[in-house]
């Protein structure tokens, strides 16, 4: 095989077209069975096959710098650069499933939130300029969906600026993101992919015109005088070149050749370019190609040959969302749906179907769909904007200043919130409950089950003068967690003994941790230290009840799949101190880190939340209280 003896870019040099044509098969094969036992990016990555092969062979990583925006389609990538064990990908020790400057020279950005590489890129185009390294070449790639993003648009700006300094922009146009790339940009890359070009049809008019007697040559040459608007009416690429960005395209993506001859052209050029490229998501993969929806955008283990799941796939968090907003749709016709490029994976596509007309996809723009959502809120309408967690974190000004100051009645639902995995440190949602703690009238809710989330959602679209959130976890949603009493607004999950006149410990359980935090509460029983398990349901504002409930106890504890800086601990201590209840508090979260790779259970282990090692701190916490400083209770919790 080709791809074998591939440890390097410079090993594609040596290749003939044939055979690079070979090893673009055998890379597309290569990744059907291996992403198909690990689940991954499987269609973007069988899209940008044949262009990421020009690339190494044009480019000279890692002297020249080759950035991909998102990282999710730098699987070729990896291969190309000597990283060819994709038996872990995903999984703790393997391979990350986006670039990582861990694992290699070659990989530049590990964020993997879109829109950012061409502002990456501007800036290694500046320092190549400033050191004088007139040998190194930046070229960035960029999908049309990931263009659609508000970012994208300010480095092109700057970018276009320097007519002077060498950057390559390749835009890798397969007319999605996760589904199609909709908005203006999307209409005109069409118009791009399906306009005859014009250097086609000025030969040909050249052609023409000079066969014509007398006025032939003159005429000619007034069209190409009129060059500009010409080219605007026959391939209206205008829009990137009143920018200043020398355009070239469309080329086809998956042909190694031409691709080459563009990426050459560009990389001459004393300036900024852009080659547009057309590819195919999920090509050479039919089942990938019939699936109309996201074109097998991410899959998790797959039947090679059907690309149906091994597995069925139990209820989600997700799903239960789904089915709910289309219950409100039905009840509510002032509801409305917001999503930036994911409707698919957020839940909404249930709700665009029954609602056509009442569904915003904004592109990759979360900060424009928080501040449009403040002006449906004032236009009468009730916004629900679904986005994943991580990705709020974008928007934050969008919140505070046009949405929480304005009082508009917004709600944000969260979609994998706190630890959630293989998708590494970028992905994890484990700020969103810190961030917007600040936020002035802000409500929080964290639901611990399907239940509660059907129910909170439905109290948050209930506010109209001050954004509410609804925050929940990734994967299948866990059994019910039936509440056996009432605290002001919480629910109460576990009481102690009747007997017990002052329980030793409050647990309060945040969301999706309610399991977590009985099962506490269970092996802290079996050391003989009583507990009172509380849900707030609502996290932000902290229950009123809260304060005179704790100074009934010993210990609070908090539990919580968030960042422990700034989270809900955090919160509860300060509503204590305020309430003047002045009782011991230990709160548990996720450390102040970057969470590399792996499974959710395998960082939660790794980081110390789970139920034996937060019961074996608050046995030691009880012991110091009761002057006991021996270990063995602690120990008794294994």
């Amino acid at each position: 095989m080709l791809l074998t003896r591939i440890k390097g870019p410079r090993d594609l040099d040596r290749l003939s077209q044939e055979e690079l044509t070979q090893l673009a098969a055998e890379i597309r094969s290569f990744l059907v069975d291996a992403v198909s036992k690990t689940g991954g990016h499987l269609g973007p990555n069988l899209g940008v096959v044949e262009l990421t092969i020009a690339l190494h062979r044009v480019f000279e990583s890692p002297k020249d710098k080759v950035l991909f925006d998102t990282g999710h389609q730098a699987y070729v990538h990896k291969l190309l650069t000597g990283r060819q064990d994709f038996g872990g990908l995903r999984t703790k020790g393997g391979l990350s499933g986006y670039p990582s400057r861990a694992e290699s020279e070659h990989d530049v950005i590990e964020n993997s939130h879109a829109s950012t590489v061409l502002g990456w890129a501007d800036g290694l185009a500046k320092a190549n300029e400033v050191l004088g390294r007139d040998d190194h070449h930046v070229a960035a790639v960029i999908g049309d969906g990931a263009l659609t993003g508000g970012m994208a648009w300010e480095a092109l700006n700057n970018i276009a600026a320097a007519k002077d300094r060498p950057l390559v922009i390749v835009v890798n146009d397969n007319e999605r993101s996760y589904g199609p790339t909709i908005g203006g940009l999307a209409n005109h890359l069409a118009t791009l992919r399906t306009t005859d070009g014009y250097e086609r049809f000025l030969a040909r008019g050249k052609e023409i015109l000079e066969r014509t007697p007398v006025v032939g040559k003159p005429l000619f040459e007034t069209l190409h005088g009129a060059k500009k608007g010409l080219k605007d009416f026959i391939a209206p690429q205008g829009m990137f070149e009143d920018l200043g960005l020398k355009y070239i395209g469309p080329i086809d993506g998956h042909d190694i050749e031409a691709l080459e001859s563009a990426l050459q052209r560009a990389k001459r050029f004393s300036g900024p370019v852009i080659v547009h490229c057309l590819t195919q998501k999920g090509r050479g993969y039919t089942p990938a190609l019939e699936h109309e929806a996201d074109r097998f955008h991410a899959v998790g283990v797959i039947h090679p040959d059907t690309g149906l799941p091994v597995k069925t796939a139990a209820a989600s968090w997700t799903s239960v969302f789904a089915d709910e907003m289309v219950k409100l749709g039905h009840e509510r016709p002032d509801i409305v749906g917001i999503t930036a490029a994911m409707l698919h994976p957020v839940g909404l596509n249930k709700f665009a179907e029954a609602f056509p007309d009442r569904i915003y996809d904004v592109g990759i723009a979360e900060q424009h769909g928080a501040t449009s959502a403040a002006g449906l809120a004032t236009g009468g309408v009730h916004p629900v904007f679904a986005v994943y967690a991580t990705f709020l974190n974008r928007a934050f000004d969008q919140v505070l200043m046009d949405v929480a100051l304005h009082k508009c009645g917004v709600t944000f639902v969260l979609d994998r919130a706190g630890v959630t995995g293989d998708d590494g440190a970028s992905h994890n949602g484990m700020w969103d409950m810190s961030i917007l703690q600040v936020v002035p009238g802000l409500r929080l809710a964290a639901p611990r089950d399907a239940e509660q989330l059907r129910a909170q959602l439905r109290e948050a679209v209930e506010v109209k003068d001050a954004p509410t959130v609804v925050r929940f976890s990734k994967g299948v949603v866990g059994p019910a967690v039936p509440a056996v009493g009432r605290i002001g607004g919480m629910d109460l999950l576990r009481g102690p003994a009747p007997e017990v006149t002052r329980p030793d410990v409050l647990l309060v359980s945040v969301g999706a941790m309610a399991p977590m935090c009985l099962e506490i509460a269970d092996l802290l029983d079996k050391q003989g230290i009583s507990t009172t398990v509380v849900d707030p349901r609502w996290v932000k504002p902290v229950d009123e009840a809260l304060a005179p409930l704790a100074e009934r106890h010993r210990v609070v504890v908090t539990v919580e799949d968030n960042g422990r800086a700034g989270g809900v601990g955090a919160a509860v201590s300060q509503a204590l101190r305020d309430a003047g209840v002045d009782v011991p508090l230990r709160d548990f979260g996720i450390p102040q880190r970057f969470l590399d790779h792996a499974l959710r259970k395998e960082i939660l282990a790794e980081i110390g939340l789970t139920a034996p090692d937060i019961a074996r701190q608050v046995t030691g916490l009880v012991a110091k209280l009761d002057g006991r400083f021996d270990s063995e209770p602690a120990a008794a919790v294994d």
